[in-house]
């Protein structure tokens, strides 16, 4: 399946105008030499320290054979069901891989209570889990990790031999992990965790699931000399051009439609928009990437301000303003992450920091310890309370809020963003939305599970450009679950992140609009109607 990309109409202008220029910089070898000054002095600091995705491919191939020989102990015992617990990066790429692959996987990168007991209520006789953590101290990976250590305990399981834990060596997980007896896979501390998919963040989980995570290496490393050419037709520099279509002649182009025909890679759109928001977005700038298929509004709603970007079997030119890519799954991780860090160059900013991630964890850990102080609901219509932040609401109905709330969204350069506190197991139906969304205002709307896009998507809607309006939809849990040897349960837990991510977007002048469901199914259904 060959590497290709295709670029047509504003696309293949940005790529003529720019192309010459980067590859007269050496920009495609000075990457693959991990050459840090690429992004400007400001940034050399975290670059430094941040490249290591470049060789991956390579670098991650000595960890298959002992992530086989773990999968058939575990298989040889009954152990066939996997769990991974892990945020962000962490989770999309084992997700997508997967996915692909055709073998299952069950990904917890929630602290949705009702989520939670979905994954503990699996055979645990069978199960082993993945804990996956840069330095251990994310409190959804901590949490998670806590509450399936005590339920193999209760179980008579010992958890060491079912609990594998990935972390950078040095971390402070990887200490507690080796004093506990915990098997340990060690990444590569110089990889950012959305740049992490060839590491063992995506692999040890994906081999141990079944997925065939040496042909997945494989494809990387055969298009390594290619990308690192610098020559016009280098695809990670065609790509790179096209998505950092710069404002001036052909407009304010700053957002791209991921299209996937989702024949031969599933979900890769989610996987591209983490990477693609988390490193763009910042500085008020920033590429904002919307998930879509080929039948979304977006795509037939003449949107001036959004690329799109076909991910096909085979790449093909697309009329209009459009981008076809094609290639194997461990060549696209490979094609877009030197196409990001291609596109940041362009826009000037550091691909590799998210300053604005930590601050929704701040407000988060604030919003924990201040729980008993609860923020009461402007009004309560149909069992759904209604918050505002930045918003002012006349009427007390849900439509009148939903009204209020696209009143603020801006027709030329605006987007909705959809933040589903939800369970994504018991309650998908929350992703149509979506499309309903998007048929009504015209403009681009994404849609993300919470908590898991504060670690991706989150960068963006708080340090890029000032366009969007902000949809929270949270559901009381029908069992909430207490965190081991924490003063909080999930329920406490999830609603803090989601009060802390408002406040954070309200202190910003950035739209909220929070609805709090007392019944998950029905409440949607409401929504749907009052939009």
């Amino acid at each position: 399946m060959p590497l290709k990309v295709v670029v047509a109409g504003t696309a293949a202008a940005a790529v003529s105008n720019t192309i010459g220029q980067l590859v007269a910089d050496k920009v495609a070898s000075r990457i693959a030499a991990k050459d840090f000054t690429l992004w400007g002095k400001e940034a050399e600091a975290e670059s430094s320290i941040r490249l290591g995705w470049v060789s991956s491919a390579f670098d991650s191939a000595p960890l298959v054979d002992s992530i086989l020989a773990l999968k058939k102990e575990f298989n040889d015992k009954g152990v066939n069901r996997f769990v991974l617990c892990g945020m962000g990066g962490s989770s999309l790429a084992p997700e997508v891989i997967t996915r692909t692959a055709g073998v299952d996987l069950v990904v917890l990168d929630s602290t949705d209570a009702d989520q939670v007991g979905a994954a503990l209520a699996g055979d645990l006789a069978k199960t082993a889990v993945i804990v996956s953590s840069k330095s251990g101290s994310t409190v959804e990976t901590d949490s998670q990790k806590r509450i399936f250590e005590k339920a193999f305990t209760d179980a008579g399981i010992d958890k060491t031999d079912r609990i594998v834990v990935v972390t950078d060596p040095g971390s402070p997980m990887e200490a507690a992990a080796k004093a506990d007896g915990y098997r340990v896979f060690n990444a590569d501390p110089t990889v950012g965790g959305r740049y992490s998919a060839l590491t063992a963040f995506g692999i040890v989980p994906s081999g141990l699931a079944g997925a065939d995570i040496a042909e997945l290496l494989k494809q990387a490393q055969e298009v390594a000399e290619v990308l690192a050419s610098d020559s016009e037709e280098n695809p990670g520099l065609i790509l790179g051009a096209a998505l950092a279509r710069t404002p001036g002649e052909m407009g304010n182009r700053d957002k791209i439609g991921i299209v996937a025909d989702g024949t031969h890679i599933v979900g890769f759109g989610d996987w591209a928009e983490q990477l693609i928001a988390e490193s763009t977005g910042k500085l008020s700038k920033g590429v904002l990437p919307v998930v879509l298929d080929p039948s979304s509004a977006e795509l037939h709603s003449g949107l001036a301000d959004l690329l799109a970007v076909h991910v096909q079997a085979d790449a093909k030119p697309i009329s209009g303003d459009a981008v076809s890519v094609s290639g194997s799954l461990g060549a696209q991780f490979m094609l877009w992450e030197y196409a990001t860090v291609v596109a940041s160059r362009l826009i000037g900013i550091n691909p590799f920091d998210q300053p604005d991630v930590e601050s929704a964890k701040i407000a988060a850990r604030g919003m924990l310890e201040q729980r008993d102080a609860v923020i009461a609901p402007m009004f309560t219509d149909n069992q759904i309370e209604v918050r505002a932040t930045e918003l002012q609401i006349s009427g007390t109905s849900v439509v009148d809020a939903v009204q209020a709330f696209l009143s603020n969204l801006d027709d030329d350069e605006g987007y909705v963003s959809i933040h589903a506190y939800l369970d994504r197991t018991s309650v998908p139906e929350a992703a149509e939305l979506r499309d309903l969304l998007a048929n009504k205002t015209r403009r681009p709307v994404t849609f993300g599970w919470a908590p898991r896009f504060l670690h991706s998507t989150g960068q963006y809607h708080k340090g890029g450009p000032r366009q969007g309006v902000y949809l929270q939809i949270i559901s009381q849990a029908k069992q909430d679950i207490a965190v081991p040897g924490r003063d909080f349960s999930f329920g406490e837990l999830i609603a803090s992140q989601a009060a802390g991510d408002a406040k954070v977007l309200g202190a910003l002048g950035r739209p909220v609009l929070t609805l709090t469901l007392a019944d998950a199914k029905a409440g949607i259904q409401a929504i749907k109607n009052a939009i």
